[in-house]
């Protein structure tokens, strides 16, 4: 678990004090289940990266490149609002 803050070393009330600081914060291991894009059916829609809460799904060149899994919680939404239906949940 390198780079994560220690319980002790968190703000009291758990305050965000600085911009992007959620990058710290390795949440991908909470994950039961783990998004798998078929690119083939994918349209570049980028409907999941709309709706991801977690700013998981990664894009370049207004194109999905692929899903950073080190912070998906695997909630499944990119899946559910998938119009090509290129985005499955499989159980890890």
């Amino acid at each position: 678990m390198a780079n994560m803050a220690n319980y002790k070393e968190l703000t009291i009330g758990d305050r965000v004090l600085e911009a992007g600081s959620s990058e710290k914060f390795l949440t991908g291991d909470w994950r039961s289940f783990v998004p798998i894009v078929d690119m083939g059916s994918c349209i570049n829609c980028l409907t999941c990266w709309i709706y991801c809460p977690d700013d998981s799904v990664m894009v370049e060149n207004e194109k999905l490149k692929g899903i950073k899994l080190s912070h998906c919680k695997g909630c499944g939404i990119c899946a559910s609002v998938c119009p090509k239906k290129a985005i499955t949940m499989k159980e890890e």
